[in-house]
């Protein structure tokens, strides 16, 4: 079965131009990478954005988080919060791969210091993470040092999305989810900026689905009949959300535009459950901190009343990344009492204007 995109089944979402690629890689110097562990009794993996080519530790990038709903265990955003700054790739995995995720990635840095003689004696590194379990013996934890490095070793612009790296194992809105993106592209001042989104998908409930304003997800129930049952969970998941612009933006403007993460999901038909981890991590590539510079720095920031166009890209980037997660993946099998789950490109019907 063929990877779909929405876009390949003729839904356009929202108003704005997409980039080339309408995937995160579009802000320049992005790249993404997976490593996908499947075989009897797991499907997981981890998903690594790196925000910008060189050394992150000694450039680092104007960055911010935004906890829409707490129920996460995230490496990382404590320091981001504080200092407004990334100084490490942003790795996804399944949640009990969490902490091993994070000491790869700081044996990593370390390496990458360690090859440019650069002193390090501490180094955050931002990890992110929804629950695979309902497809991956998750105590067993086979994500770590060479997962990461394999993820690392792949990336590229032109990644793959579905049930891949750390989406291989996780289901949203009772289909299979994964790993989607998308970008936006706007003018300011006469220069062309791109806003990029990159989710981890595991949340929701299949009634609730909406595309573009279609009940999909209902009628999805209908067409599926006794074939499958929802998830009687109901909303019980999470989504981890990366944004990525080169739009110049201050840690203060940077959040600001991650709350508007929250708009896209809730167009998708979240409600942003009690068992919902949605984190957002965002960055830019614009005003990157040199480490010994200059006491005072000069940086540029987009005005606040220009800012409103750049929400609207966040929405529209995160929306997309949703129906592309599910569009992408492709379906799990029914095996011994176990139904499954599906992908959305499966549904065409489902997705029709009346």
């Amino acid at each position: 079965m063929k990877r779909s995109r929405i876009r390949d089944m003729g839904i356009r979402v929202g108003s704005l131009p997409a980039g080339p690629l309408d995937r995160i890689t579009d802000v320049p110097g992005v790249t993404v990478g997976h490593s996908t562990v499947t075989d009897a009794l797991h499907r997981t993996g981890v998903t690594v954005v790196i925000p910008a080519p060189g050394n992150l530790f000694t450039e680092k990038l104007t960055a911010a988080v935004y906890v829409i709903n707490g129920f996460g265990k995230t490496v990382g955003t404590v320091q981001i919060e504080e200092l407004g700054c990334l100084e490490t790739p942003i790795a996804l995995t399944g949640t009990l791969n969490t902490a091993k995720v994070a000491d790869a990635l700081t044996g990593y840095m370390l390496g990458v210091c360690a090859r440019d003689g650069v002193a390090c004696r501490s180094v955050n590194p931002v990890v992110g993470e929804t629950n695979d379990s309902k497809l991956s013996l998750g105590s067993d934890r086979p994500v770590g040092e060479a997962q990461l490095a394999e993820a690392i070793s792949k990336a590229s612009a032109d990644f793959e999305e579905g049930d891949v790296g750390a989406g291989a194992g996780t289901v949203c809105f009772g289909l299979k989810g994964g790993i989607g993106s998308a970008s936006r592209t706007l003018e300011i001042d006469g220069k062309r900026y791109t806003v990029g989104a990159l989710l981890q998908t595991n949340f929701g409930s299949l009634p609730d689905l909406m595309v573009c304003g279609i009940p999909s997800g209902k009628r999805i129930e209908k067409i599926l009949k006794s074939e499958s049952a929802p998830d009687p969970a109901g909303d019980r998941g999470s989504c981890m959300i990366v944004i990525g612009t080169d739009i110049p933006l201050s840690p203060h403007s940077l959040r600001r535009v991650l709350k508007r993460a929250a708009v896209g999901l809730a167009r998708t038909g979240s409600y942003l459950s009690n068992g919902s981890g949605d984190v957002v991590i965002g960055f830019t590539t614009a005003n990157r901190i040199p480490s010994g510079g200059p006491s005072i720095r000069k940086t540029e920031e987009i005005s606040q009343e220009r800012i409103s166009a750049v929400f609207r890209a966040a929405a529209e980037a995160v929306e997309e990344s949703v129906y592309n997660s599910l569009a992408a993946a492709l379906p799990v099998a029914p095996r011994g009492g176990f139904s499954g789950y599906r992908s959305l490109s499966e549904f065409p019907e489902a997705l029709k204007t009346e």
